[in-house]
């Protein structure tokens, strides 16, 4: 390790998209190696929109394994975790960093104890893959401080047993998670069908109609669905594998018509399984239903597909458009059916990318209210508002990257934890301050909140 009595810290931080498959993961055919009985696939979303960011830091203080996500302390004890920890480990290699005095050699990776901060820009646990994202992360960057030397398909069989959806937020633009035959799960792995400059007319808008947390788990949802449902077996063995064909050459050929009856098709086959499961399992309500009428009706009207839709294991709806104008014009539809609240900013209510606000001529609420209703739906009536939580405006995007500026990193949040629960000492507080860890003398004494004055940490680090 680094030389005698020296203390330091190594740390990395990633951020890694989550993603929404268009042909749907349902059932496992083995619950530890997460080995799904089908092929699927998947959009990657804009990090920009929908992330996960980690920080992963080692260091030879730290005397356990321990992690907080969105700011909680949360255990690593579960077998998920340890399968991803146990994993990389084993596919550290030697590490040596000169400037700071850090050499770490692969025998040394089995002794040293990690600490994680973890943070989703999304609702956790509600149907909008987050823990695919944070799987992911956790894998992505926990390979990169450790010098692992496997490419990200190998690293998605990893992170497949953190969380099976997470495989596919390894890569950008379009990917497919094959299931595989092999017993030890080593060929069940990701791989890219395209990226996402293959199909950049693609404009993605989530309907976040519930942030709250999920009444069944997607886990215990599939395992009743595999030992109950007679349409998941026919689905599994029948239906997906022709699906994948012709999803596979719909996306390689930009073919939006097969893309949008495909989507459609297998989301509404998924929540049929779910509630053919024994008891059923409900993960639409009212508003997903609405949301699915409105756009099936104005894809008729058309007489061609200008949206799909998908909702994975929530009700949040996730209504993919065939272009920036379509997208236009389904934000002026979902804005006149689904209003927000009387006391609802207009900033809150669509976020992310918010130019399609200003293409659709919206910049205020009273915009809003003067919307005409779409000529499909010129009788229909528009919905209390409340029926939506806010909306995302985003598009198909990359895979995990690191992040170089320590200013992204959640130091601050991992840092200021360990100090309010007396975990770090004053010596350990000039160590970071040394290595550029904290960003100016002011910030230690602030985050500390510890009678640490400036004159004190100079004067130790001279």
């Amino acid at each position: 390790m680094s030389s005698e009595g020296k203390t330091w810290v190594r740390m990395v931080t990633a951020q890694t998209p989550t993603n929404i498959a268009v042909i749907k993961y349902w059932g496992k055919r083995d619950e530890t190696l997460i080995l799904p009985i089908n092929d699927s696939i998947s959009v990657t979303l804009d990090p920009n929109h929908l992330c996960t960011t980690t920080t992963v830091a080692v260091s030879p203080s730290f005397d356990s394994d321990r992690m907080w996500l969105n700011g909680k302390e949360i255990s690593l004890s579960g077998g998920r975790f340890q399968s991803c920890l146990r994993e990389i480990r084993s596919r550290a290699c030697d590490f040596e960093d000169k400037e700071k005095g850090i050499k770490i050699t692969k025998k040394d990776w089995e002794k040293l104890h990690l600490h994680i901060a973890s943070f989703n820009n999304f609702p956790t646990a509600a149907g909008l893959a987050s823990s695919a994202a944070g799987l992911a992360c956790l894998v992505f960057s926990l390979a990169k401080l450790m010098n692992v030397k496997e490419d990200e398909s190998q690293l998605s069989a990893i992170a497949r047993q953190g969380s099976g959806s997470a495989c596919r937020s390894l890569f950008g633009g379009f990917v497919k998670w094959i299931m595989g035959k092999d017993k030890d799960g080593s060929d069940s792995l990701a791989v890219q069908l395209a990226d996402e400059k293959h199909w950049d007319d693609l404009v993605i808008i989530i309907a976040v109609v519930s942030s709250r947390q999920k009444e069944t788990s997607s886990t215990s949802g599939m395992r009743e669905s595999v030992e109950t449902s007679l349409l998941l077996k026919y689905r599994a063995e029948e239906v997906v594998p022709k699906r994948i064909v012709k999803m596979e050459e719909a996306i390689k050929n930009r073919d939006f018509a097969s893309f949008a009856q495909l989507t459609c098709a297998d989301s509404n086959q998924f929540h049929a399984t779910c509630l053919d499961t024994s008891p059923p399992i409900f993960y639409m309500n009212d508003t997903s239903h609405r949301i699915i009428s409105l756009v099936e009706k104005w894809n008729r009207s058309e007489g061609t597909p200008q949206v799909a839709y998908t909702f994975d294991a929530g009700p949040n709806a996730v209504l993919i458009a065939r272009d920036r104008k379509t997208a236009t014009q389904l934000l002026q539809r979902l804005l006149f059916f689904f209003p927000p609240n009387s006391d609802t900013d207009l900033n809150s209510y669509v976020i992310g990318d918010k130019s399609i606000l200003k293409d659709a001529g919206i910049e205020s609420i009273k915009d809003m209210e003067s919307l005409p209703p779409p000529l499909e739906m010129k009788d229909a009536n528009k919905f209390s508002g409340g029926d939506v939580n806010y909306f995302i405006c985003t598009k198909p995007g990359k895979g995990p990257v690191l992040l170089a500026d320590q200013t992204q990193a959640l130091l601050k949040l991992l840092i200021v934890t360990y100090i309010l629960h007396k975990k770090f000492s004053f010596e350990m507080l000039t160590i970071l301050f040394a290595q550029n860890l904290f960003f100016n003398l002011k910030q230690v004494v602030v985050y500390g909140k510890a009678q640490i004055s400036c004159r004190e940490i100079t004067t130790s680090l001279v």
